[in-house]
């Protein structure tokens, strides 16, 4: 039986801006299944974009939704979620807009441990606005701010988030739409922050600029990049370098939830007051 996606989706804003063969409208399919499959109303969902190709996402989704300032996704959803505790906060945002300009509040609501999902649409560059180097681009890549060749090193996302204190990080890519909707019902359903860096094309603004091909091309780029944790665990240093895990990499369920806490401070704050 064929998914009636129309039912999660608001169909007077259909079809998507997002340019043809674009990862990210497979990013959005993936987490629709995702809230289907938890059996989440979407009532109670609140999706948060920031700017970038990614933050048409809270356009397109028949939920409650914000649209926030550049890099302040997370500053937004953490707000919202202190306020609305039971509420499902899905954040979604770019490689430029979560590890650049809000790289602060990423590392901050990771460390919180607050119940948040960030997925990040990672496609290294900042595609909407022409090409700029982000943390993710790769070096020695042409962008309209290297253009003699990108000698920043680049972050592993997953890296920086499980190091500072996300207790569930995992990775997939486009590629794989079934693993990657595996991969957000798992995230989706744990109690704390979940960060998902999802490998995306951007064949227009990154592919094509440096002589990659189009959308399938860029994907076959992708792949060769991308192994799963089982087989990354068992290659050397150097066959490491360049490669990146997927499935799963991190899920503690040890540590306390921030909204948790907050709640004690409430009850203590509370009891003075009552005295």
């Amino acid at each position: 039986m064929a998914f009636n996606y129309e039912e999660y989706l608001r169909m007077d804003k259909m079809p998507t801006l997002w340019c043809w063969g674009c990862g990210d409208g497979v990013v959005l399919k993936a987490v629709i299944r995702a809230i289907d499959t938890l059996g989440w109303k979407m009532d109670d969902v609140c999706i948060v974009s920031g700017i970038g190709c990614s933050g048409r996402f809270s356009s397109y989704v028949n939920c409650n939704t914000v649209h926030t300032t550049h890099g302040r996704t997370l500053a937004y959803a953490t707000g919202i979620k202190l306020a609305n505790p039971d509420k499902k906060v899905i954040v979604i945002s770019g490689d430029g807009d979560s590890m650049a300009i809000g790289g602060n509040h990423t590392i901050h609501a990771c460390c919180r441990n607050i119940d948040l999902n960030l997925v990040l649409i990672n496609n290294f560059i900042y595609g909407l606005t022409n090409s700029q180097t982000s943390p993710t681009t790769p070096k020695d890549f042409w962008t309209v701010t290297a253009q003699y060749g990108n000698i920043d090193p680049s972050f592993d996302p997953c890296s920086i988030a499980s190091s500072a204190g996300a207790s569930f990080v995992g990775r997939e890519s486009v590629l794989s739409p079934k693993k990657l909707e595996k991969l957000l019902v798992e995230g989706f359903s744990h109690n704390g922050f979940s960060f998902f860096d999802i490998h995306s094309n951007c064949h227009i603004n990154l592919g094509r600029k440096n002589k990659m091909g189009e959308a399938t091309q860029m994907l076959q780029w992708i792949e060769s990049r991308l192994v799963s944790k089982a087989k990354f665990d068992t290659l050397s240093d150097e066959e490491k370098i360049g490669k990146f895990p997927t499935g799963v990499l991190k899920h503690d369920t040890n540590k306390i939830e921030y909204c948790k806490a907050y709640d004690e401070v409430i009850k203590r704050a509370q009891a003075k007051g009552g005295k």
